[in-house]
């Protein structure tokens, strides 16, 4: 196997944040969302809330070293379970599944591998205001921690975009969609 999909098995302990752009004021000390590079330094992992409600995690890969195979093919997602994602490239794809909140303030639900296509259980939590530790297990007892580091700037080659936008990470259907707005009642006279 390459080199970026084992790391996208470490990854599978790491994850995700949020677009800091065009958001008024921080986030909650506890809210993980963000922009953060991965313990190795090999890719950024941007969390951002999701989800109907807007109350969970998921986390996309916006930014790797090495984006492309040694024949200048961006990685794919070749062992996705799902055919139609296998083509998906792995550069913008969602990796974290809408994680729930946990009443000790951390955030728990799925990861995904693509290094062998399954999902792995996985908690995250801010360590300060600009560390976040990723805990992924395989199975109950054999579990990993990774620290990752908040960045705040661009790298080349880093997606910049709102999710769902040309220059931005592409979030898997069940989180993709965002309640439409309720109209707003005209009051008679």
């Amino acid at each position: 196997m390459n080199i970026f999909l084992r790391f996208v098995l470490r990854v599978a302990i790491t994850i995700v944040m949020m677009v800091l752009g065009g958001r008024a004021g921080a986030a909650p000390p506890t809210d993980p969302s963000g922009t953060w590079l991965v313990e190795d330094g090999r890719a950024r992992i941007r969390l951002e809330r999701c989800g109907p409600s807007r109350d969970r995690i998921c986390g996309f890969i916006v930014w790797m070293k090495e984006p492309a195979d040694k024949h200048g093919q961006p990685y794919r997602d070749s062992q996705n379970p799902d055919p139609d994602k296998r083509a998906r490239a792995l550069l913008g794809h969602q990796l974290i599944m809408g994680l729930q909140a946990t009443p000790d303030g951390r955030y728990a639900g799925d990861i995904y591998n693509a290094e062998d296509g399954r999902s792995y259980s996985v908690s995250l939590w801010r360590d300060s205001a600009d560390r976040l530790k990723l805990k992924g297990c395989l199975i109950k007892f054999l579990c990993q921690t990774q620290t990752w580091q908040q960045t705040l700037d661009v790298q080349p080659g880093q997606l910049v975009g709102l999710t769902g936008d040309l220059n931005g990470p592409r979030a898997d259907k069940e989180w993709a969609a965002v309640p439409a707005p309720k109209p707003i009642q005209a009051k008679a006279k």
